[in-house]
């Protein structure tokens, strides 16, 4: 008498498939992330409380019991400074993200010319580029 055991053992591990599945998760949002909004919202925070920590300064030395006046001013300065600081900030935080991105370009240009460089005169290189390229074709 025989007897024959058939199991079947998935293909893939399930937390193989979760893992990747949140990989991709967060590539996509990486894709739509736009870095100059976080940086614009740090400089703005940094710009608000610079100014009010010098309003508290001033407004330290006349207080004498008004202190209710006293944080009500402060506030106010505090919102102002939101409302002048914000169109700068986000300028600035543009600016300094593109600064960024052309340098980045200017690099990885770099990079490239000096790996072919080195591809024109070391045969292995110019194989693993050849066949990095037949790769990517198809």
């Amino acid at each position: 008498m025989a007897n024959f055991i058939q199991l079947s053992y998935p293909a893939q591990h399930p937390g193989v498939v979760r893992i990747e599945s949140a990989v991709g998760a967060l590539r996509a949002m990486r894709r739509g992330f736009d870095s100059t909004k976080g940086l614009s919202t740090m400089l703005l925070a940094a710009m608000v409380s610079a100014l009010v920590v010098v309003a508290d300064q001033l407004i330290g030395t006349w207080v004498d019991g008004h202190l209710m006046l006293a944080w009500v001013a402060l506030w106010l300065i505090s919102f102002a400074a939101l409302a002048v600081f914000a169109g700068a900030a986000r300028k600035l935080a543009v600016t300094v993200v593109n600064a960024l991105d052309a340098s980045q370009r200017v690099a990885q240009a770099r990079v490239d010319e000096r790996l072919w460089a080195i591809a024109r005169t070391d045969p292995r290189v110019m194989a693993d580029l050849n066949a990095a390229m037949a790769l990517s074709e198809g």
